[in-house]
């Protein structure tokens, strides 16, 4: 128990030492979306709620636990216009190495048709994203931790770039209670082959904490998640946009309010559990809903639901996250236990 709040703390303390990083100017934001039903479905950012799910230990590799051995699980998600994206996550557990994880994450952004400057079509290149990730997490009483290591690549055209990451993690279970808090420092590298003609870009590193609990008679599961922990102010604000009239026609400005600076950091979420066969989700990201919504419109934007039908060796989630006004994302992503089917045959 010692060990593992000595390893919380000095993750605690890395937090507060690293600098932020101006928005923008960092490679690779395709790290930073969700690439499972369910962690889109608990708003994007979550660091908690891992229970059997492979692909949660892409939010938190401490969250790696033996109800994930021999899980396999793939996940699909179309966004707009050709953009598509999908991934496959396999858990494991060796005798003698412990348990580990591997997956793979792929982004396709369509085709594009490629012309001189003249305008004439030369020809048509593609622009995708993909990641391979292994990550490994130990036990130590009720804490767990867990760790990373990513390669990814971003490729325009043949054109490529090439960086080098690391998760880390540390997840406290308590051992009588459903109550779980988690703490991840994702996307922490070094961009190793910068685009030809560009500039090396930093990596989309996080600090993320969060807890997720289950009371013991309610069938719901809550969790809430802080995000961008390593910078306070995350607010930005068009200087070129038009402010409102005053009641004597002059324009006001829109400022920066503090009660919106700290929700922006926080994500909700809150899993409906009516059996182990079937459960709903929801959640809200403040910060999605604040820059995506129309000047004169917020629809749907921040929120989302999703849901969970187990059939028989099968596990089926989708989920459809707003991230505009406009319409929804949707994920779905199938998962099942392979030592299910090496039984069936073995016997």
């Amino acid at each position: 128990m010692n060990r593992g709040a000595f390893i919380l703390c000095m993750l605690l303390g890395l937090t507060l030492s690293v600098q932020a990083q101006v928005g923008g100017q960092r490679g690779f934001p395709f790290l930073e979306l969700p690439v499972s039903a369910k962690q889109a479905a608990l708003g994007g950012v979550n660091v908690t709620a891992g229970a059997h799910d492979v692909n949660m230990v892409g939010a938190n590799p401490a969250l790696l636990n033996e109800k994930m051995d021999n899980q396999l699980s793939l996940s699909y998600v179309g966004y707009l216009a050709d953009i598509k994206q999908s991934s496959v996550a396999y858990a494991f557990h060796h005798a003698r190495y412990g348990r580990w994880a591997a997956s793979i994450n792929y982004l396709n952004y369509g085709d594009f048709i490629q012309r001189d400057a003249t305008g004439m079509e030369e020809g048509r290149f593609n622009v995708n994203d993909y990641a391979f990730n292994l990550s490994h997490a130990r036990q130590v009483d009720a804490f767990t931790m867990g760790a990373t290591a990513r390669v990814a690549v971003s490729s325009i055209a043949g054109n490529q770039a090439v960086g080098l990451l690391a998760d880390a993690g540390v997840a406290f279970k308590h051992p009588e209670k459903d109550f779980t808090v988690g703490l991840a420092f994702k996307n922490v590298g070094y961009q190793v082959k910068h685009f030809e003609g560009g500039q090396r870009q930093q990596m989309p590193w996080d600090a993320q904490l969060g807890l997720s609990y289950k009371p013991e008679h309610m069938p719901v599961r809550l969790s809430l998640t802080a995000h961008r922990l390593y910078q306070f102010d995350i607010v930005y604000l068009d200087p070129n946009a038009s402010g409102q009239l005053d009641e004597n026609g002059e324009e006001v400005k829109a400022e920066k309010k503090l009660g919106d600076k700290i929700a922006r950091h926080f994500v909700a979420g809150a899993e409906f559990v009516f059996s182990n066969n079937f459960q709903l989700r929801a959640g809200y990201n403040h910060q999605r809903r604040k820059e995506l919504r129309l000047d004169n419109a917020g629809g749907g934007a921040g929120f989302s639901v999703g849901a969970m039908l187990r059939v028989r060796a099968f596990e089926l989630n989708y989920s459809s996250a707003f991230f505009h006004p406009t319409g929804a994302t949707h994920y779905i992503t199938v998962s099942t236990n392979t030592s299910t089917f090496l039984k069936k045959k073995s016997s």
